[in-house]
């Protein structure tokens, strides 16, 4: 980059459509008071109605409910023991989604709550249906408040903290753009809280170990949050082999922190290793085991290699047991595998609607069903299939 280039953070946040934004405990919970620090969410809630002005669509990921349940529990809730957090967690979630509407409500823009364990981020029938229903919100101009929930949560079905939350999600909803907001201005060749010589590290295309080595843990001075710069950096690769960018950048000024970002404020830019669809569609095509197999028609074959969705009426024949956000292998009439993909209906029902037409579903299935059975977005074409 020369001096007349734009910032980084800029270029990021202009070619951006869909944005995550993950804001931690340390900027959003006032250490003092252990209270909900509003005028930064104020701040942050004019960022994002600016962006939802230039069309974007944004969705936060918001630590904070354990801090602000522990305020509000007391001693309580303080000490050892899984269920303390939890119950801390039950009754800060509260107060934080309120935070977040007040400062919305002045935008005129609505607010929804998602709380999500792992399993529902790494289970497919879970993961399709949170991906609709957080899609569904986007598309009405809605801001999800994502977080852990930390209320019923398991080791076993954690994520640890929110950076990988965020970053599972952002691949989840297909982001272009993870903003990690923290008390921290991007990565550093050393800990820059003990090395004065450690330099700041701008834009890394291609992440690597020996950048990795040079992450370090959370802030133990903040007193609240469990993520550090080793945590946005595993945040950092999962988003980019989803083809998502991530952007690490210090949560302050109070106000605005888009604005400060755009015009050259300090932080790191992480390229992506490939694009969204491009990611999406290799994770149908080879990363899962297919669990039934459907033929189509010469017709629908055809209208697959044009980019169109799998209909029920081009359906000649299934196999096996599957169910609704299960992948499954597409058949030429020929016997040649030339598609793999995301179904929409569970094996029984796909029985039924065998090469029925459009306006014959209904009667077919007993309810008003799609005439989608593999949507274009959720399929991915094998080499064999010749246009």
């Amino acid at each position: 980059m020369t001096l007349s280039d734009p910032p980084i953070a800029a270029t990021a946040i202009a070619a951006a459509n869909r944005i995550v934004l993950k804001i931690g405990s340390s900027l959003l919970v006032d250490r003092k008071t252990n209270a909900v620090d509003l005028v930064r969410l104020r701040g942050l809630a004019a960022d994002i109605a600016g962006f939802q002005a230039e069309g974007k669509q944004v969705l936060v990921v918001s630590s904070g409910a354990v801090a602000l349940g522990r305020r509000r529990l007391g001693n309580l809730a303080r000490g050892p023991g899984l269920e303390k957090k939890q119950a801390a967690a039950a009754a800060g979630q509260s107060m934080l989604m309120h935070a977040w509407e007040s400062v919305f409500d002045p935008h005129d823009i609505i607010v929804a709550q998602i709380l999500l364990t792992r399993d529902d981020t790494e289970t497919r029938r879970r993961w399709l249906n949170a991906r609709a229903t957080v899609g569904a919100l986007l598309d009405m101009g809605a801001v999800p408040i994502v977080n852990e929930n930390d209320t019923i949560v398991t080791d076993q079905i954690k994520y640890g903290d929110n950076d990988r939350l965020a970053a599972r999600v952002a691949q989840m909803i297909s982001a272009d753009l993870l903003i990690l907001l923290s008390d921290v201005d991007g990565l550093y060749t050393a800990d820059p809280r003990v090395d004065p010589q450690a330099e700041h590290i701008p834009y890394i295309e291609t992440l690597t170990p020996e950048l990795e080595a040079m992450a370090t843990g959370a802030n133990a001075d903040a007193g609240v949050g469990t993520g550090g710069m080793a945590t946005k950096l595993m945040a950092a690769r999962i988003a980019a082999e989803a083809g998502c960018a991530t952007l690490i950048a210090q949560g302050r000024p109070k106000t605005r922190s888009a604005p400060t970002l755009e015009e050259g404020r300090r932080c790191t830019l992480i390229a992506p290793a490939t694009t969204v669809k491009a990611a999406y569609k290799q994770w149908i095509g080879g990363s899962l085991a297919t669990r039934g197999r459907l033929t189509i028609d010469k017709g629908c074959a055809r209208a697959l290699t044009r980019g169109k969705s799998l209909l029920a009426v081009g359906i000649t024949a299934s196999e096996g047991d599957f169910s609704k956000g299960d992948p499954v292998e597409i058949f030429n009439e020929v016997g040649v595998e030339i598609a793999r993909g995301l179904v929409r209906y569970d094996a029984k029902d796909v029985a039924k609607i065998i090469g029925v037409r459009s306006g014959e579903l209904k009667a077919a299935l007993g309810y008003a069903g799609g005439p989608v059975v593999i949507h274009a977005d959720d399929l991915a074409l094998r080499e064999t299939a010749a246009p």
